[in-house]
């Protein structure tokens, strides 16, 4: 029994400890390129969030991480792939607000989203969330966007590109294809420059951008790259969960 992973955890356990953060690891379901399983986004986050909950839980930090949600919001060409699910921004809102007021009740008021897919963005729903929560501190975590893909990778992209499938390769090896059977994630960029350069944005229509699904070439992953740099991820969120299971919320600014 991990005493910071809710599935794993039993009632005595939880009477008899305070807990001071919640953690909901938030995924998507959707096609990965043909080498990466649909669950990705949920699978990785997951354990990601548990690394960090170890490594902050043996430097004292009480948290809970809480069982994942597998619903992100997808871009028109994937939608109507088959079992790419779907959820709309108010949908995900609700559940957001479901949780934190289950939590609010119960005591709680240090919560952190750690977020495992590009197509959600949270930003908005907590700030639209948080006066119904006034003295509870609401924290969003993107994972994949700690570290630029350079520093630990080769190839650049953001969907089931390098990154991704070496931390797949290493956390779940078994469900990763061959990466001979991997699609070479080849993306097509707007044609207007504006849009190139972020003057602008407008969200990817899927089936035009890539032929696979993926954006970025996946060829060159291995677990050992997987290995290193989720060291680097789950030390710096573990770094923050300790950081916030220790500090005064009424004593947050210099």
């Amino acid at each position: 029994m991990r005493p910071y992973i809710l599935e794993e955890t039993n009632w005595r356990q939880i009477k008899n400890q305070k807990y001071d953060v919640a953690i909901l690891p938030w995924g998507a379901t959707e096609p990965h390129n043909y080498h990466l399983p649909y669950g990705t986004d949920s699978l990785e986050t997951c354990r990601i969030a548990a690394d960090a909950a170890q490594k902050a839980w043996e430097k004292g930090a009480k948290i809970m991480v809480l069982p994942a949600i597998p619903l992100g919001i997808q871009n028109m060409g994937q939608i109507e792939l088959p079992f790419c699910l779907h959820t709309r921004l108010s949908t995900q809102q609700m559940i957001l607000e479901d949780i934190l007021t289950a939590l609010y009740n119960q005591g709680i008021r240090k919560f952190v989203l750690l977020n495992g897919h590009g197509g959600n963005d949270f930003k908005q729903v907590v700030r639209d969330l948080q006066p119904e929560f006034p003295d509870m501190f609401i924290s969003i975590v993107n994972w994949f966007k700690l570290f630029p893909n350079a520093q630990h990778f080769e190839e650049e992209g953001d969907h089931a590109n390098e990154m991704e499938t070496s931390v797949m390769m290493h956390y779940f090896p078994g469900l990763v294809a061959p990466l001979e059977e991997a699609g070479e994630g080849k993306a097509k960029k707007f044609k207007l420059k504006n849009l190139q350069e972020n003057v602008a944005w407008t969200p990817r229509h899927w089936d035009k951008v890539s032929e696979d699904t993926g954006v970025g070439n996946p060829k060159k992953a291995s677990a050992e790259k997987g290995k290193k740099f989720l060291y680097d991820v789950t030390d710096k969120i573990a770094d923050y969960f300790v950081g916030l299971a220790g500090c005064d919320l009424d004593d947050l600014y210099e």
